[in-house]
C-alpha cells in the first residue's frame, strides 16, 4: 500500500481528492490533515509515500509545512495545490524541494500522473538507497565464525556515522576489506573512497601525497598538485599502515583531523576537506607510543571506534567457506568452472598454520586449482599446498 496524505483545510476538497484516489486504485491508503500542524504532525508519526499539500491554510502554510517537513523526511515527495492566484508560490515551492503542483480544481489525468510519478520517483530512491547499502562482490568479508560476525555487527552500528574508525590485526588478515564496507555502507558512498599505503611511500615525499604541494616547493615539485586528503572530500581517506608513517606527517595528519583542513607542501593557504579517517595497522601503536615512534594524541583521535580482524588460525571454521568463495573467484577470473574440494582437503586445509592469513589461503586455494585433479584431493594438498 502507498500510504498518502492530504493536508488541506477545506473538508469538501479534502473528499473530492480523497474519493479521486482511493477510486484509482485500491494499492492508496489515504489520510487526510485539516492544517499544516496536524500534517506536520502526521509526517512526524508515520511512514507515508505522498503528501498533496494546499499552499493557503490558516495557522500554517504549504510553503511552511514543506520546509519543515522535508527537515524532517527530505526525501519524502510533495504535490502543492494551487489556487489560480497562487502559481508563481507553487513554482517557488518546486525550487524549494516540492515533486510539483495541481491547480484547483484538479484535472483527473493530470492529478493521477503526477501521483504515479512522484511514488515511481519514491521507489526508485529507496531502491537505489538499498543498492548502495550492498556491498560490492569485490569486498565481501566472508564467514560466520563468531569473530566475524561481530565485526559485521560494529561495521552496521558505525558505518552511518562519521566517526573515525582504526582497524588493526596481522598481515593479510583483510583489513582493507573491513575499510571498504565502512565506506560503502556509509550515507559517503557517493563520494570517493581513497587509499593511502602509508608504508610503500618514502618519508620524505608522504606529506606531499596525503597534503600535496606547490610547484617549486622541492625538487621534481614541476607543477601543483592536490593530495590524497584533497581527493577524499565528501567521501573516506584510508590511511593503511598508518604506524610506519613519520612523526612530521602524523602532525600534519593531526592537523587535519582536528580543523577539517590542509596545507600543500610550500603554500601557506589552509583549504577545508571533509573527510572521514579510516586507518589501519598490523603494528601495535600503544608500543609503538611508549617507544616514540607514535603520536600518542593522533592515535586518539584516530582510535575512536576500534576494530580488530582475526588472524585466520583464529576463525578456522570460516575456511570451507573461503576455499569455496576462492574458488568460485578464481574460476571467474579464469574463465573456467569452478573446482570442488573433497572433504579430507578442506580438513587438512583447515588444520595448517596460517601465518600469512586469508592472503595465503587464496594463494594455496589457486595453486591447486590449477595443479590438482578436477576434485581436489588430500593427496593434491600434501603435493601442491606444503609449507
Amino acid at each position: 500500500m502507498s500510504k498518502i496524505l492530504i493536508i488541506e483545510d477545506e473538508a469538501g476538497i479534502r473528499r473530492v481528492l480523497n474519493k479521486i484516489i482511493t477510486e484509482e486504485s485500491k494499492s492508496y491508503e489515504v489520510i487526510e490533515a485539516e492544517d499544516g500542524l496536524q500534517g506536520i504532525q502526521i509526517i512526524k508519526d508515520q511512514d507515508l509515500d505522498l503528501v498533496l499539500c494546499d499552499i493557503k491554510m490558516p495557522k500554517m502554510d504549504g510553503v511552511e509545512v514543506l520546509g519543515h517537513a522535508l527537515k524532517i523526511k527530505p526525501e519524502l515527495p510533495f504535490l502543492m495545490i494551487s489556487g489560480h492566484g497562487d502559481i508563481d508560490t507553487a513554482v517557488q515551492t518546486m525550487k524549494l524541494g516540492a515533486f510539483d503542483y495541481i491547480s484547483k480544481p484538479p484535472d483527473l489525468n493530470r492529478l493521477l500522473n503526477a501521483i504515479r510519478n512522484a511514488l515511481d520517483v519514491k521507489n526508485l530512491v529507496v531502491e537505489n538507497k538499498k543498492l548502495k547499502k550492498q556491498i560490492s562482490k569485490n569486498f565481501e568479508m566472508i564467514g560466520d565464525s563468531p569473530a566475524v560476525l561481530q565485526i559485521k555487527e560494529m561495521i552496521e552500528k558505525v558505518a552511518a556515522t562519521d566517526a573515525r574508525v582504526l582497524i588493526t590485526g596481522p598481515n593479510g588478515t583483510g583489513k582493507e576489506l573491513v575499510a571498504h564496507w565502512i565506506h560503502e555502507k556509509s550515507e559517503r558512498n557517493r563520494g570517493p573512497m581513497i587509499e593511502v599505503n602509508c608504508a610503500a611511500i618514502p618519508s620524505e615525499l608522504i606529506e606531499s601525497e596525503l597534503f600535496g604541494h606547490k610547484k617549486g616547493s622541492f625538487t621534481g615539485a614541476v607543477a601543483d598538485k592536490a593530495g590524497k586528503f584533497e581527493a577524499a572530500n565528501g567521501g573516506t581517506i584510508f590511511l593503511d599502515e598508518v604506524g610506519d608513517m613519520s612523526l612530521s606527517a602524523q602532525a600534519k595528519v593531526l592537523r587535519a583531523l582536528q580543523e577539517n583542513k590542509v596545507t600543500r607542501v610550500g603554500d601557506e593557504k589552509d583549504i577545508k576537506v571533509n573527510v572521514r579517517v579510516v586507518a589501519a595497522t598490523n603494528k601495535n601503536l600503544q608500543k609503538e607510543i611508549e617507544e616514540g615512534r607514535f603520536r600518542e594524541d593522533l592515535y586518539h583521535r584516530l582510535a575512536v571506534i576500534l576494530i580488530k580482524v582475526p588472524s585466520l588460525n583464529d576463525r578456522r571454521d570460516d575456511i570451507p567457506l573461503l576455499i569455496k568463495h576462492f574458488s568460485q573467484k578464481i574460476a571467474e577470473d579464469h574463465g573456467s568452472i569452478p573446482k570442488n574440494f573433497d572433504e579430507n582437503a578442506v580438513a587438512l586445509l583447515k588444520n595448517y598454520d596460517w601465518t600469512g592469513n586469508i592472503r595465503e589461503l587464496r594463494n594455496v586455494v589457486e595453486r591447486l586449482i590449477i595443479l590438482g585433479d578436477k576434485i581436489v584431493s588430500e593427496n593434491d594438498v600434501k603435493l601442491f599446498a606444503s609449507k
